[in-house]
């Protein structure tokens, strides 16, 4: 990597921040490849896991826009710390019901309910805290190499977490995950005294007057984005924690080991994505470039369970990975450098939760189709939804000019600044 993709490790802060994520992302993967395989190895069934990750989906969605207000108003790493202290705790007791005996329903839901709330509190901090560890000019590439730990969590972690699952069982891999959030809240325990103040609304008036309601009023970006993000996502959740699994454990055949790699070939195309985009400059439209490798994605997705091998199968997941990687990076750079910083925790909550609002429906959908109909149908359906709501995206002239610049690297005038209606006061939105 250049000089330009490690920049902004020179940043004592941001540094600590990529440490602790790395590790919490470890754990994270060890998890993804134990629940899965729990509760289908002890004959729960995607209907019961659905209902796991349903579960989860929905505390998390429906804290996120508190997790916003939270972290505008207390700083984002104090939140993001309390909330790794409660998933320490519930991580441990999933562990302690894996070694206990099989996967039931009345144990499984309410410890994912109490991690999807600690995620859903955790989400909207960690998308605000680059731009305070950070200056402008290096946090495109900050948000790659932040993306790239969990990616590359995402390479190590599920085979050696399926390696794990398929010698020692799911319990050791539920332990390792506490292990790691108490890693998380310890570095960002640290950050405490390393992190700039925040911008006082006294010396910035402009954007101590910008509030969410007055922004999704008169930006017309915020609108489109919303709907288009809820219906990109439609498919996700359900292609990664249902179809997929149920793919390697029906007609792939691959056992623990293998799915692990299959999660490992998506992280590692993850990886190279970020990479990528920690490497180019500034995306003159970078809402077209993010969406033409979205576009990409779905082609890559529809192809994943009509390859015929698992080979195949993974070779398509890195070019999944590697796509969602790249435009990940530049759209969600675009968002920070345009958001005013007194309200970017509760914008992200609010996007997030479009985001990750529709995850329970995902997953129920993705648990239904499998049922009925085996898991290859999900994924050329999550193709089509995807690439639908991108191109609907992209015939909105306020999407291909968001935040759009000159050769010159000057903003465009229609390239979605804040307009000046959207700075009036909403006492009722404001942090309190």
């Amino acid at each position: 990597m250049t000089a330009r993709g490690l920049a902004p490790l020179r940043h004592r802060g941001f540094r600590f921040l990529v440490a602790g994520q790395l590790g919490s992302n470890v754990g994270d993967a060890f998890y993804a490849v134990a629940l899965p395989w729990y509760v289908l190895a002890t004959h729960g069934g995607a209907l019961l896991l659905g209902g796991v990750l349903a579960a989860y989906g929905i505390a998390r969605a429906s804290l996120l826009t508190v997790g916003g207000q939270l972290s505008d108003r207390w700083r984002p790493w104090t939140v993001m710390m309390a909330t790794d202290v409660v998933r320490v705790l519930a991580a441990g007791a999933l562990a302690v019901a894996a070694s206990l005996g099989p996967a039931r329903a009345v144990v499984l839901v309410p410890i994912a309910a109490v991690l999807g709330a600690g995620e859903g509190l955790f989400m909207p901090g960690s998308f605000a805290i680059v731009p305070a560890l950070l200056p402008g000019e290096d946090l495109q590439a900050g948000n790659a190499l932040a993306s790239a730990g969990t990616q590359l969590a995402m390479l190590a972690g599920p085979a050696l977490g399926g390696a794990m699952v398929a010698v020692l069982g799911p319990a050791p891999a539920f332990a390792l995950n506490a292990a790691s959030f108490a890693l998380s809240a310890l570095t960002l325990a640290a950050l405490r005294g390393i992190v700039p103040p925040a911008p006082d609304a006294g010396t910035a008036p402009a954007t101590g007057q910008h509030t969410v309601r007055a922004l999704l009023r008169s930006e017309r970006i915020l609108q489109i984005g919303l709907l288009i993000i809820v219906a990109a996502n439609l498919g996700s959740g359900g292609l990664t924690e249902v179809a997929l699994p149920a793919l390697a454990h029906g007609p792939l055949h691959t056992g623990a080991d293998g799915y692990g790699a299959l999660i490992a070939a998506l992280g590692a195309g993850a990886l190279l994505g970020t990479l990528v985009a920690a490497q180019v400059r500034r995306a003159q439209r970078p809402f077209v470039v993010g969406s033409l490798a979205f576009l990409a994605e779905a082609a890559a997705i529809a192809l994943i369970p009509y390859l015929g091998s698992t080979l195949a199968a993974a070779a398509a997941l890195v070019a999944f990975g590697l796509l969602n990687g790249f435009g990940n990076v530049v759209t969600i750079t675009a968002f920070q450098r345009w958001a005013p910083p007194g309200v970017m925790g509760r914008l992200a909550g609010l996007l997030m939760l479009a985001s990750l609002g529709v995850f329970p429906v995902s997953v129920a959908l993705a648990a239904l189709v499998v049922h009925g109909f085996g898991p290859a149908l999900f994924f050329p359906l999550a193709a089509v939804t995807l690439a639908a709501a991108l191109l609907a995206g992209l015939s909105q002239r306020t999407w291909r000019n968001f935040g759009a610049i000159t050769p010159t690297g000057a903003s465009r005038p229609d390239a979605g600044r804040l307009s000046t209606a959207s700075t009036s006061a909403d006492s009722a939105v404001h942090a309190s």
